[in-house]
C-alpha cells in the first residue's frame, strides 16, 4: 500500500517508528509535512499537492498526526483526503472533536463517562462561585486553546485561583476550572486504544514538586495493570469520539476512575519502550484490516516470488 504520514516533524521518535513499521510490513510509506501540502477544490478534478507540485491523489491511506496549532488546516487537509476516497486512520471530524476540550468533556458526560467536576464561565465576576462549583481550592485551571499538556496550572489557594482566573479572562482566554484529585498523587494512566482495543497501558508519575505527569515537566513511566472498568472507559471514550487511534488519560480517584483527556495524536515511543510492544505496527495493522490487506504466508523453499509477501 501507499501510505502517507501527515505530521510536522519527521524526527519525532513516534513518527520514525510509524515509518519503520510501515516499511517493515512492505508498504510504501512517506512523510508529508502538513504545512507543505495544498489543496485544489474542483468539481471535476479535485487534487492534493505536496511541495514541488507532487500529486498525492494516489495514496491508499493517511495517518494524521496533527499538531494542536495546526488543527484547522490539518483537519481541512485530512477532510480533502477523505473526500477523494483515501482512508484516514483518524477522521478529520474526530480529530477536530478531540481538540475542543469543552465539547469533548460535554460529549463524554453525555455518554455516561466519568470526568472530574469541571466549571466554565465567561465573566471574571463569577470566579468565586466557579471555584465553589469544583469544591474549592486547590483546583486546576486549563486553557481551552492551550497546546496538549500545556496551559494547565494548579492553583493551591482560593486567592491564587481567583488571580489566575481573572488574569486569563482579562486576556479573553477561554478556560476551564477542574477539581484537583489529591489522592491521585501526581499519577495518571495513559491507555493507547487502537481499533477499539487497549493496545498498551502505562502509569505516569510526576516528579517531586510537580502535580501532573508529562514529558514537558519530567515523569517516570511504568507498565500498568488496569481494571476492567478502566479498560471499558478508555474504549468507550475513543469509540464515542470516532477515534480509531487514541491516547486516553485517566486518573484514579476515591470515587473511581476519571477521564482527563482523549488525544488523537498520542506518543508511541515511550509506551513501546515500557510495554515492549510494537504499537506503531498496530497502527499499520489497523489500516490493513480496514482496507482488506492480507499478509501472505512465506513461500515454501524453492518457489518463486518469495520476496512478494503482501496482497490486496
Amino acid at each position: 500500500m501507499r501510505i502517507g504520514l501527515l505530521a510536522s516533524n519527521p524526527d519525532l521518535p513516534s513518527n520514525q517508528r510509524i515509518m519503520e513499521a510501515g516499511e517493515e510490513r512492505g508498504h510504501r510509506i512517506r512523510f508529508y509535512d502538513v504545512r507543505q501540502c495544498y489543496i485544489k477544490l474542483d468539481a471535476e478534478h479535485p487534487e492534493i499537492h505536496y511541495r514541488g507540485g507532487r500529486l498525492l491523489n494516489g495514496l491508499d491511506a493517511v495517518i494524521p498526526r496533527i499538531r494542536p496549532d495546526l488543527t484547522f488546516y490539518g483537519c481541512a487537509l485530512v477532510r480533502q483526503f477523505e473526500n477523494l476516497g483515501i482512508y484516514s486512520l483518524n477522521s478529520a471530524a474526530a480529530i477536530s472533536h478531540s481538540r475542543d476540550k469543552l465539547h469533548s468533556l460535554q460529549h463524554l458526560l453525555q455518554q455516561g463517562l466519568p470526568i472530574p467536576t469541571t466549571g466554565f464561565a465567561d465573566s471574571p465576576l463569577d470566579s468565586d462561585d466557579l471555584i465553589d462549583m469544583v469544591n474549592g481550592a486547590p483546583l486546576v485551571v486549563k486553557l481551552l486553546e492551550g497546546p496538549q499538556r500545556r496551559g494547565v496550572v494548579l492553583a493551591e489557594s482560593k486567592t491564587a485561583a481567583e488571580s489566575l482566573i481573572n488574569a486569563f479572562k482579562s486576556l479573553q482566554a477561554n478556560l476551564l476550572v477542574q477539581e484537583y484529585v489529591k489522592e491521585a498523587d501526581g499519577k495518571s494512566l495513559r491507555l493507547l486504544v487502537v481499533d477499539n482495543k487497549v493496545a498498551c497501558a502505562v502509569e505516569r508519575q510526576a516528579l517531586p514538586g510537580q502535580f501532573r505527569s508529562n514529558k514537558q515537566h519530567g515523569t517516570s513511566i511504568v507498565a500498568a495493570r488496569i481494571s476492567s472498568e478502566e479498560r471499558r472507559i478508555a474504549i468507550k471514550a475513543a469509540k464515542s469520539m470516532g477515534l480509531r487511534v487514541a491516547g486516553v488519560d485517566i486518573i484514579r480517584a476515591r470515587k473511581g476512575p476519571l477521564l482527563l483527556e482523549v488525544s488523537s495524536s498520542p506518543s508511541l515511543d515511550d509506551m513501546e519502550d515500557v510495554c515492549g510492544k510494537d504499537l506503531a505496527g498496530a497502527l499499520i495493522s489497523a489500516i490493513e484490516k480496514q482496507l482488506g490487506w492480507k499478509r501472505r504466508l512465506a513461500s515454501p523453499i524453492g518457489t518463486s516470488d518469495a520476496s512478494s509477501n503482501l496482497t490486496q
